[in-house]
């Protein structure tokens, strides 16, 4: 289920700025150069700021001892020899999205499989390699073009094309409504593969009072869980897609040791498509990747909360 509406690329990139520099880290510098005159693109934002947080994820993995990222925006022309060249592409007027690293690189071999779901190159339990399969996805729903240039030892650029489109952008959502967020003091147990949206999360989480337990994987959360007495845990939040064991296995081994504990998934996929291939039953708790502060706090509460 996509939303495209008119959308000024400019704005949505600079009104994430803060959030990227939480996911790639201090040790990364952010370069953001907007494009000048940047024409109106018809996409779904929510989406495009996922592939933007996928994309700059990947880069912080690829420069674990810090470098430059560079996302960038401009008005281009697609010509009749490049769509020749790559037959899935039309001519025509687009806006590109570049992000760019000095990170390590990758083979031409690496390359030609980049956006085959489950694909990874980093280290179990590092990574699903989903994240350039979701981003691929979500380009060719709105009806553009993606491509990667990279060299070992050179860095990475990847270029989003969304085609261009005339009228005027309207306003986009904030990310963070000005309201006060509930909070709680419940323990809760955090399982997430990925180190960023983990420790964003958990910050959230012990801003609003909670106490939280953190887990890479399945098993390192069963493990800590031992450890806790059968009723001290209230809400598992757990990734769906993990290595070894998936958020639903491990859900149900929980309530097994604490039937109390309530669960709330999290997930890049749409809860449409988690229910619609049997990952998980209808009517779950879900929360949808990327989440805002607001979304997260009161989704936690709420599951909390709820009497079944």
């Amino acid at each position: 289920m996509i939303a495209r509406r008119i959308i000024a690329l400019n704005e949505l990139v600079l009104g994430i700025d803060k959030m990227l520099r939480r996911v790639i880290g201090e040790h990364i510098e952010l370069i953001t150069l907007p494009g000048e005159n940047l024409r109106f693109v018809k996409a779904d934002p929510g989406q495009i700021e996922q592939v933007i947080i996928n994309l700059s994820a990947n880069a912080r993995d690829s420069m674990p001892n810090g470098g430059k990222l560079t996302i960038e925006t401009d008005n281009v022309s697609l010509g009749d020899d490049y769509a020749h060249a790559h037959p899935e592409v039309s001519p025509g007027e687009y806006v590109i999205l570049a992000v760019s690293d000095t990170g390590t690189g990758m083979t031409a071999e690496v390359q030609t499989h980049l956006f085959e779901p489950f694909f990874t190159t980093k280290e179990p339990g590092r990574g699903t390699g989903l994240g350039l399969a979701t981003c691929y996805s979500i380009v060719k729903q709105n009806g553009g073009h993606i491509t990667v240039y990279s060299e070992l030892g050179r860095g990475t650029t990847v270029k989003v094309y969304l085609p261009r489109t005339e009228g005027t952008a309207g306003e986009l959502p904030a990310t963070i409504p000005c309201r006060i967020l509930p909070r709680g003091t419940e323990p809760i147990m955090l399982v997430e593969d990925d180190p960023a949206i983990r420790r964003m999360a958990a910050r959230i989480l012990r801003q609003q009072g909670y106490a939280v337990l953190e887990a890479a994987t399945g098993a390192d959360a069963l493990r800590k869980i031992q450890e806790q007495p059968e009723d001290g845990l209230r809400l598992l939040i757990t990734d769906i897609v993990m290595p070894e064991m998936n958020g639903k296995e491990l859900a149900q081994t929980v309530k097994k040791r604490c039937p109390q504990a309530k669960v709330l998934y999290i997930s890049g996929y749409t809860q449409n498509v988690v229910v619609h291939h049997g990952i998980l039953d209808p009517g779950i708790n879900f929360l949808q990747k990327p989440f805002t502060l607001e979304d997260f706090a009161c989704k936690v509460r709420e599951v909390i909360d709820s009497s079944d």
